[in-house]
């Protein structure tokens, strides 16, 4: 079985059929979105590099699959990320200062210190907590997409997970699931040729991921991962499909990691340092600046003004998260986990209060 790689431009940003209905504004939107990701990971890179954060995980080459996806769902709509889709996030609205606290684990950073770097959570945005064990987050969209349809809403899900994740008893059992009740969840394979160091083709012998749509009973669509309009297009289809109650959709999305799997990991030790490169003219960000550029939406000298912008924009929230005090405040060690405290937590706070009160925060040391 071969599937039809979808694609609405070519590596030169020309198009090659019918362009999806997006806005001129958004179209800039779009692209600001992806140049926005790579800048923010070339910082953060660093900052790694520097020791000024213990984590991160870049996305270089990867840009397209958060943004398109994210900007063809409605905000309403629940996002369930794997490792590298803050993009995502930062579409929706999330504040650079903000994002920057949770790296630090600061006072203010939402998740309180009790998450690693780059493990943000953002309710307001129906953004769910990234989860570091492979495929856990699947299933748990299938059930966010098959409440939402209980309780009358036509709010999709859309999960993104890793070509590693569909060797899981994870992702077997959520698209299952999914199928069987009609779920309104997109399942987006963000298949970019490695699992950590376990190649594409040391996860299966199918020629494609999404065409393991077809034993769950459910379409399945091959998209180019670095053409975002494609993405925009695919991921519409989708969505609309799924609101009408017609089910899930498996969406594989081919691209390539062009970075580490994370600052933790060295890429020189298992691939082949020709490969990195091959894919350099299959660049997402590049492909889509072509294709403004030919539509007169996008200049060097616009290029120029956004990145002034970014840097303007990145020293102001690092001051200011910098600014903030180191660690999260002792007493949120009983919050976030029961609407109403229990007694015997209560006690707890108390007896802890009591020893700060006789003994400072740190014990005396």
């Amino acid at each position: 079985m071969k599937l039809p790689l979808r694609q609405v431009l070519d590596d030169d940003g020309q198009p090659l059929g019918p362009l999806p209905e997006i806005p001129d504004a958004d179209l800039k939107r779009l692209y600001e979105g992806m140049l926005n990701v790579r800048l923010v990971d070339e910082r953060l890179l660093k900052f790694q590099r520097q020791g000024r954060i213990g984590f991160y995980l870049t996305a270089t080459g990867e840009e397209a699959t958060h943004i398109g996806p994210t900007y063809a769902l409605r905000d309403a709509d629940w996002i369930y990320p794997c490792y590298r889709e803050v993009g995502a996030a930062f579409f929706r609205g999330y504040p650079l200062r903000t994002f920057l606290c949770q790296l630090f684990g600061n006072a203010e950073d939402p998740v309180r210190g009790r998450q690693m770097p780059v493990h943000h959570s953002i309710r307001a945005l129906n953004y769910v907590s990234i989860s570091s064990p492979v495929g856990t987050q699947i299933p748990q969209a299938v059930g966010i997409a098959m409440g939402a349809r209980r309780l009358g809403r036509d709010d999709v899900s859309l999960v993104y997970f890793g070509d590693g994740a569909t060797s899981t008893g994870a992702f077997h059992v959520a698209c299952n699931m999914a199928a069987v009740d009609k779920a309104p969840v997109l399942f987006l394979c963000r298949n970019n040729g490695w699992a950590i160091s376990t190649p594409r083709q040391g996860q299966t012998a199918t020629p494609t991921l999404a065409q393991k749509a077809v034993a769950y009973g459910m379409p399945g669509v091959l998209v180019d991962g670095n053409d975002v309009l494609a993405l925009v297009a695919v991921t519409r289809e989708a969505a609309d499909r799924a609101r009408a109650g017609l089910g899930p959709t498996l969406i594989e999305a081919r691209t390539y990691r062009m970075g580490a799997h994370s600052t933790s990991d060295d890429p020189s030790a298992y691939r082949d340092p020709d490969e990195p490169r091959a894919w350099t003219q299959h660049d997402p960000i590049v492909r889509f600046r072509k294709f403004l550029e030919s539509r007169h939406l996008w200049s060097e000298s616009q290029d120029r003004a956004f990145r002034d912008a970014f840097e303007r924009r990145f020293a102001e929230a690092l001051a200011e998260a910098e600014a903030v005090p180191a660690r999260p405040p002792l007493g949120s060690l009983f919050e976030d986990v029961f609407a109403t405290v229990p007694w015997h937590l209560e006690e707890q706070r108390a007896d802890l209060e009591g020893e700060v009160a006789r003994h400072g925060p740190r014990g005396g040391h």
